[in-house]
């Protein structure tokens, strides 16, 4: 047999072999049964005037060990992936029934049910304003204090202003402080039961819904009560 009948014959059965491991498995998928099969036809029609040597068959291992451990890797990613997310759908659901703080500039009011928060005043405030307006920015109640550095907290029992109750709805909310002859707003942190936990579907956010303050993702939660 020529050279050129043996290099011939060589890609021949090479792609034979390759065809038949396709029908079972994806190019991307090839297994190690596949692999074999194909380096055993090589050796068998490997062309006599240049044989394989034996440093390309073990570079053609190693690339094969490779792509396997990295498949492989990959698995065990996916397989811890699920792992975390179920136990952060299961830390997420101890939270259920709780109470926790989020910064809003508004929430959803129920008749009857008050609401409360706190407001992190800066030193040298003299005065703090809580303003809550209704959804056409209409005043519906104003809080006046005489401030402490730190945390001030307040609540909200909802009544108006004249003393009549409120309805329920969405309302706005802010805190204006005075330091010497300016005026500004503050952060309102207000307070927001948790009623279920969401998951997105990449598993990577965790969402608080609370019938206050909405859905809140677990990032902006500043203190769980």
């Amino acid at each position: 047999m020529s050279t050129n009948d043996s290099i011939a014959a060589l890609a021949s059965q090479t792609q034979a072999a390759l065809a038949a491991a396709q029908k079972q498995k994806t190019a991307n998928s090839l297994g190690i049964e596949d692999f074999l099969t194909l380096m055993t036809t090589q050796l068998k029609n490997q062309d006599p005037m240049k044989p394989l040597e034996g440093t390309e068959f073990v570079a053609q291992l190693a690339q094969f060990g490779a792509v396997s451990g990295i498949q492989g890797m990959q698995s065990s990613i996916e397989s811890l992936s699920t792992s975390l997310r179920s136990t952060q759908v299961m830390n997420g659901t101890t939270l259920v029934g709780h109470d926790v703080l989020a910064a809003a500039d508004g929430f959803a009011f129920t008749q009857g049910v008050g609401v409360s928060g706190e407001i992190d005043v800066p030193y040298g405030v003299s005065s703090l304003q809580i303003r809550i307006t209704d959804s056409t920015g209409a005043l519906v109640k104003e809080i006046n204090t005489v401030p402490t550095d730190g945390v001030n907290t307040f609540a909200w029992d909802g009544l108006r202003n004249d003393g009549t109750a409120a309805t329920s709805g969405a309302y706005d909310i802010e805190a204006i402080a005075t330091l010497g002859s300016e005026r500004g707003s503050l952060e309102v942190l207000m307070s927001g039961r948790v009623s279920s936990v969401t998951i997105d579907s990449t598993g990577t956010g965790l969402t608080l819904n609370t019938s206050a303050l909405g859905p809140l993702a677990m990032n902006n939660i500043r203190r769980v009560m």
